[in-house]
């Protein structure tokens, strides 16, 4: 039996490792099979897919997608087996880029404003996008915060900076998302869905909802979810014959995050992956021959 990871992030996004120093961390852990899933962009799967050919790591593409459906945002979705050269796709996530960088200047800005009034130098946006490999995210920002000195950790640049300084996010319509993941030959999972409720009633009747829109798959395991969570989960995705997969979410901003590991320490078995491989392979057969 072999380990997996299926949510990892990078420095492309608002992970703290390149995706060469991710391949590396999977190679320690015993990794068989990996995906990167940053957020709204996929431009590190290419630089992953490279680092891992000599490793016997086995690579899943993917992508995080941002989302907002009825009153909930920030639902984050996965597309797994997607094709990342895909032109729609790409400019899907160029355009969401550009507003997401634009947002973080703000957010730069709010906080220079911040800064100069506690009688401390402004960050330069340059010095936040030296930290990113991609779309500069609010981890950036707060290591810069970091790096001049003016807190003592991440959190406490959240606390401080980030969340009081913040600008509202923009969020992919869900049923755009479904489709543009679709439409790349991928498929799509709901991220550790606990985080959006833990009202179980509720979350029964959203899942289900975003099952009859094209929903695949949940991530039942991961580093955010309870054992009782799991349960639940476990047991909505067979009412529902959903996929099943499971990953770290691993960003590497703390002690407790751990690549290949969920919460408790729970490894994450490759038994997942044939079913997910298998709809991956039939959307990519379907795609080929539209």
């Amino acid at each position: 039996m072999g380990f997996i990871d299926l949510h990892l992030h990078s420095t492309c996004s608002d992970g703290l490792l390149t995706p060469e120093e991710l391949v590396a961390a999977a190679c320690q852990a015993k990794l068989t099979t990996i995906a990167l899933c940053d957020h709204d962009t996929v431009s590190g799967v290419a630089a992953l897919q490279q680092s891992a050919a000599a490793t016997g790591i086995s690579i899943i593409t993917g992508v995080e997608l941002s989302v907002a459906f009825r009153d909930h945002e920030d639902i984050h979705l996965l597309g797994y087996g997607i094709d990342i050269s895909n032109a729609e796709l790409l400019n899907n996530l160029h355009a969401f880029a550009v507003r997401r960088a634009n947002r973080n200047r703000e957010i730069i800005a709010v906080i220079n404003t911040r800064l100069s009034q506690e009688g401390k130098t402004p960050l330069e946006v340059a010095e936040v996008e030296a930290l990113a490999d991609g779309v500069i995210g609010r981890p950036h920002i707060g290591r810069a915060l970091l790096a001049r000195g003016y807190v003592r950790d991440m959190q406490h640049a959240f606390d401080q900076y980030l969340v009081p300084c913040n600008v509202p996010k923009f969020y992919w319509p869900m049923d755009e998302a479904l489709s543009a993941i679709r439409r790349a030959g991928g498929v799509a999972v709901l991220a550790h869905p606990t985080t959006i409720s833990q009202d179980q009633l509720l979350l029964t009747d959203l899942i289900t909802e975003l099952q009859m829109l094209g929903l695949d798959g949940i991530e039942i395991y991961n580093s955010l979810a309870s054992e009782a969570d799991m349960l639940f989960l476990q047991g909505l995705a067979r009412r529902l014959d959903l996929l099943v997969t499971a990953g770290s979410d691993f960003h590497g901003t703390s002690a407790e995050d751990q690549i290949g590991k969920g919460r408790g320490g729970i490894r994450f078995s490759d038994a997942l992956l044939p079913p997910l491989m298998s709809l991956a392979a039939q959307r990519a057969k379907a795609r080929q021959a539209a």
